[in-house]
């Protein structure tokens, strides 16, 4: 620690800080535009000048940008000097002048940082009189809306959309006072981050298009913490809404999981909520006659005839499901009692699940989040097509590929967070990153080696680097020459790391792959390492009904046909995505009675003797336990309409 004399008040502050983070984090007002917490400071915007002193006698001072300027011990500095307001408010000015008067209309408007920082420097009357610069707006695909005129110029952008998140699709083209940030045409940006630019850009320039066709101004919003469900991570979000409408999706800090960043599926898949393919109202058929559509019935109705139903069935099976929260499976649990339980997942994947919690229960290597696999300095990945099914720890590895080349960077002495100065150190230089998976995708671009191979040629892979690591593990056969040389450089390259990352996919359904990731982290704490494990699970509560038990899929198609049971419920679970179209018909078809808990409509819900409408994670309280093992509270952010009602409330009704 450090201490630095901020305007003759001494501050206690972390001497690997500069000394604008340093600032921002005891809560003094320095303005600025091009740093960012996660990317570091290059020093672009000369917005955060402060007055920097040699000693207590000098009285003089000079002029240095405070991102740029390291918190060392004995620092004192002036945020207050007049010469520095000065030259801050003639740098909000020079940016000014050729901003459009769009705050009324911009969609910042209200949670705008240049607004902001405008405000704090006082710059309040523009003299500027002549003929502001233009620029033509490009179409950027469905989700990002482009207003170039607005931009300052601070390159924030490009430096996350290129340098940090991979992209290649988005560059800064022209010079002096007609520089211009978009693509060489117009086009969809390409990069599954690209909805991040919304935040990232301190003004107007990119803003939201989801959120434009349903506009509020952010104070007219009703907000709430969340978590987003359309994979295992559990990105931490905020959900915003009003007048019974989700309107958008935001990033909600959390430095173990998501930090500042989602992937734009999190960010702007949210429109299912809205769909009006929602179920609003409870439906009832009659008895066994599944021929006639469901009727409307009133909520106290269509409960006391499900709770009817299930007190003269001869056994009832609840089918649980990896997609509603851990809240939702204990209620359907405990209304059917856990030996009627299923997980509402085939064999195969209930079978993977069983063993990764295993492995986790019973195993030396614990479970890795998404920012120790930033930190982590080697990594493998078998079988996992990450930007499809769990893009923000990809965007995590692009990080972990710079944790190798910053030894030399702190070999030099420069500070990490001088964002130009490491660049410049580091070059192309990259840690190893070894994917072994089943298709090329650009994030490939950036591994030191890939293996396109089947699921079982994979988990072989991952057995022999498992047995070149440790002692008495019984080595592969038959290996061809360059897959024995791949399984030696990753084995030296995970065998010479601090902080090895072992990472698996589930998609392929391959039990050995899950079994060889295991292998490789057991053999790696063998010989005195520290690596972590992580397991890509296929939905967003998997690990959480994982937890709790209970049988498969097929089992509780078994208890149906073995007439051990007559009655089904299904919990928020299109089973049809699950099994056989014919076994699925067929269940139902013995099945006397199905209740089926959901939301939207699907193949399933037609089955459906009483349908009650549950709520969705924006409309409801709950859990969700990522592929971490990490369990963590959504809340409801609006009560929703009609007869709508949280999946656990309805299931505590009828029982």
């Amino acid at each position: 620690m450090a201490t630095i004399i901020v305007d003759n008040k001494s501050y206690t502050v972390d001497e690997q800080q500069n000394l604008l983070a340093a600032c921002l984090g005891h809560g003094l007002n320095v303005p600025y535009f091009c740093w960012h917490p996660a990317m570091g400071s290059v020093g672009a915007c000369r917005q955060c000048a402060v007055k920097q002193f040699k000693d207590d006698r000098d009285q003089s001072g000079r002029l240095v940008m405070s991102c740029m300027t390291p918190a060392t011990n004995g620092t004192r500095i002036s945020i207050d000097d007049p010469e520095a307001k000065a030259f801050r408010a003639s740098v909000i000015e020079w940016l000014m002048v050729n901003h459009p008067h769009d705050c009324p209309v911009c969609d910042e408007g209200g949670e705008c940082h240049l607004q902001d920082m405008t405000v704090m420097t006082g710059h309040v009357y523009r003299r500027y009189r002549y003929q502001k610069r233009t620029h033509r707006n490009q179409a950027l695909g469905p989700f990002i809306r482009h207003e170039m005129n607005r931009c300052i110029q601070c390159y924030r952008c490009v430096r996350y959309y290129r340098d940090y998140a991979g992209g290649r699709d988005l560059n800064v083209f022209g010079s002096h006072d007609a520089v211009y940030f978009g693509r060489e045409q117009d086009g969809t940006l390409e990069n599954e981050f690209s909805g991040n630019l919304v935040e990232v850009c301190p003004t107007g320039v990119f803003t939201d298009k989801t959120f434009f066709h349903h506009y509020t101004r952010k104070w007219d919003l009703q907000a709430a913490q969340s978590i987003c469900p359309h994979c295992s991570l559990g990105c931490n979000t905020t959900a915003g809404e009003r007048s019974g409408t989700l309107r958008r999706i935001t990033n909600r800090f959390n430095s173990q999981v998501n930090g500042y960043f989602l992937c734009d599926r999190g960010r702007f898949g949210y429109e299912y909520v809205n769909s009006p393919q929602r179920i609003k109202r409870a439906l009832v058929r009659p008895a066994r006659d599944r021929t006639k559509p469901g009727q409307p019935e009133e909520a106290p109705q269509a409960i006391e005839l499900a709770a009817d139903r299930l007190r003269r069935a001869r056994g009832v099976v609840g089918l649980g499901s990896p997609r509603a929260s851990l809240e939702a499976n204990v209620a359907l649990q405990s209304l059917v009692g856990p030996q009627h339980f299923y997980q509402g997942v085939d064999e195969q994947e209930g079978q993977l699940l069983s063993t990764i919690l295993k492995i986790f229960q019973t195993g030396p290597v614990p479970s890795a989040s998404i920012h120790d696999a930033e930190q982590s300095d080697a990594v493998f990945v078998l079988g996992a097509d990450l930007l499809n099914e769990a893009p923000r720890l990809a965007l995590a590895l692009l990080q972990s590929i710079r944790q190798e080349p910053m030894e030399q960077v702190d070999e030099l002495k420069i500070p990490r967070w001088d964002e130009a100065a490491v660049r410049n150190a580091v070059q192309n230089r990259r840690g190893p990153l070894f994917l072994a998976g089943y298709q090329r995708t650009w994030f490939h671009e950036y591994a030191t080696d890939t293996y396109f191979a089947a699921p079982d040629d994979i988990a072989r892979l991952g057995f022999a680097v498992a047995g070149s690591i440790g002692q008495g593990t019984p080595s592969v056969p038959d290996l061809s020459p360059e897959v024995k040389d791949l399984t030696q450089r990753i084995a030296e390259a995970l065998t010479h790391a601090q902080r090895p990352l072992i990472i698996a996919g589930t998609t392929s359904g391959s039990q050995a792959t899950i079994e060889a990731a295991a292998n490789v982290a057991w053999a790696l704490h063998q010989q005195g390492k520290q690596p972590r494990l992580s397991f890509v699970l296929p939905e967003c509560n998997s690990a959480g009904l994982a937890l709790l038990g209970g049988g498969s899929l097929n089992d509780a198609f078994d208890a149906i046909h073995q007439k051990k049971a007559d009655t089904v419920i299904v919990l928020e679970n299109d089973l049809y995505r699950r099994a056989e179209a014919a076994n699925v018909d067929a269940f139902f078809e013995a099945a006397q009675t199905v209740v089926v808990i959901d939301s939207v409509e699907h193949r399933t819900t037609a089955h459906a003797d009483v349908l009650l409408p549950s709520a969705t994670g924006p409309e409801s309280d709950g859990t969700f336990v990522n592929q971490e093992g990490r369990a963590q509270r959504f809340y409801q952010v609006f009560v929703p309409d009609g007869a709508v009602k949280e999946s656990w409330r309805w299931l505590s009704e009828i029982g």
